[in-house]
């Protein structure tokens, strides 16, 4: 018999599956041999395995086309299959009928063994990718993956006011995702079938991103060669996202604050009026009321674009955030670059919630995604992440100390590294950890809510 935990095994009328289960069961696995009708019969009663090997010549041969678990009326989503054929068959056509390991026969027990493994794997691989994206299935949130109350409640404003003419102000630090989060109301709104158009205030100067806006008549300016349409003429009906919009020019400030009131303009060197649709979301990496109080930004205009308001906490002030950012990301990046998606080990996502990330949503991003072309095992582990200071964030974390800090705050730091350190531990169950810790459910489920934990662990596994 195999270990306990070992690979489960079902040997389906295989040639001499008795002793091939024997062969597998001394290779560490828990193999069986059973007949179709005892496979079905078995499955029925609850019982189970992680890998069916089936000779594809008990099945009528290559005429029948079905899949091996049709066959024996298991449910499609069943276990891994190895099968095992008696001539040149098409490994291809068996792939597309749910096969994961193709073999001909006469085989050798090592070569199943190790089919089975491969099979094992594809297996878990599959199922986790099936679990994140039905956990991580996107709910309302306008593409950003919190369970913060604060955020939330943000969120529904937004929500309400989406299909509006209403400016948007976002504002926040620099990588916290306020780019993609215009995109997403845009996309969410009655709007989303015209354009959306963005444009980065801080990368052009005063006389070019007027230009860039409005657009300009030919002869307007050195090298206005002919005439050209504005940035507003080509989000007509959609939407224009103002990045960075506290660098606009006070010139700049005046003109934005006109077509925001009457939703009018003119090309620079043109004195036709043209009239435009477009709803306006901007967004600043620096509050723009302290502008407004330094004398930088026009109060007036800071209001017309501060109709609706959101501010995007960094990650450091949402660190309960992390797993299930750093999961949906995962999934992401993977589909993206066609690679296997793969979990974070406990010890990996131990160091991302211990990171500060002071470049926010994209620098956890950028290190993720070098992280799944790094990693060799099934997991990202600790070495695949590229963070230098790591360490040190890590035994900040684990004494809870961080410099200024009052006790209350120091240890309150403490009790949520524990709490997070207890949870993974526990894979994130609940009860386990309550038991491990000595506290009751109750107490443990207030605490997690106060530190932002509660869907900490569920992501850990």
């Amino acid at each position: 018999m195999g270990r306990a935990g070992a690979t489960r095994v079902w040997i389906v009328d295989a040639d001499e599956a008795g002793c091939l289960a024997g062969a597998l069961s001394g290779m560490g696995l828990s193999a069986r041999a059973l007949a179709p009708a005892e496979a079905r019969a078995a499955w029925s009663r609850g019982e189970r395995c992680d890998v069916l090997v089936v000779d594809h010549d008990a099945f009528d041969g290559s005429s029948d086309a079905r899949p091996p678990l049709e066959h024996l009326g298991l449910p499609a989503d069943g276990p891994a299959i190895v099968e095992l054929a008696g001539f040149e068959g098409d490994a291809w056509d068996a792939a597309r009928r749910g096969v994961a390991g193709y073999l001909r026969k006469p085989v050798a027990d090592e070569d199943v063994a190790a089919a089975v493994a491969r099979a094992d794997e594809a297996r878990r691989l599959k199922r986790d990718c099936a679990q994140l994206r039905a956990a991580l299935e996107p709910s309302d949130d306008y593409g950003q993956c919190s369970r913060d109350p604060r955020l939330h409640v943000q969120f529904e404003r937004l929500r309400s006011v989406q299909d509006a003419r209403v400016a948007i102000l976002l504002e926040g630090e620099s990588g916290t995702g306020k780019t993609r989060l215009a995109r997403a109301i845009h996309q969410r709104s009655a709007r989303a079938r015209k354009p959306f158009v963005e444009v980065n205030c801080g990368a052009l100067s005063g006389d070019l991103l007027e230009s860039e806006l409005f657009g300009h008549a030919k002869g307007a300016f050195t090298g206005a060669v002919a005439e050209r349409a504005g940035r507003f003429e080509a989000a007509d009906g959609g939407t224009l996202f103002l990045d960075e919009v506290a660098s606009a020019s006070s010139a700049l400030q005046v003109k934005l604050l006109r077509v925001l009131q009457d939703m009018v303009y003119e090309r620079v060197g043109d004195d036709a009026t043209r009239k435009v649709d477009v709803r306006i979301i901007a967004a600043s990496n620096s509050p723009l009321k302290e502008e407004v109080a330094a004398g930088r930004f026009r109060q007036d205009l800071y209001w017309r674009l501060r109709q609706a308001h959101l501010t995007l906490p960094s990650l450091r002030e949402r660190r309960g955030d992390l797993p299930l950012l750093a999961a949906r990301l995962l999934l992401k990046l993977a589909a993206e670059h066609g690679l296997e998606p793969k979990p974070l080990s406990s010890a990996a996502l131990e160091l991302v919630c211990a990171h500060d990330w002071p470049g926010n949503v994209r620098e956890l991003e950028h290190v993720l995604q070098a992280a799944l072309f790094y990693a060799r095992g099934e997991r990202i582990e600790p070495d695949d992440l590229e963070l230098e200071v790591a360490p040190e964030a890590l035994r900040a974390a684990a004494d809870g100390f961080r410099p200024g800090q009052r006790l209350r705050e120091l240890m309150d730091a403490q009790e949520r590294c524990i709490l997070r350190s207890a949870l993974l531990h526990c894979a994130g169950n609940k009860s386990e950890t309550a038991r491990m810790l000595g506290i009751d459910r109750t107490t443990l489920f207030n605490k997690l809510r106060r530190h932002g934990l509660v869907e900490f662990g569920r992501q850990a596994g």
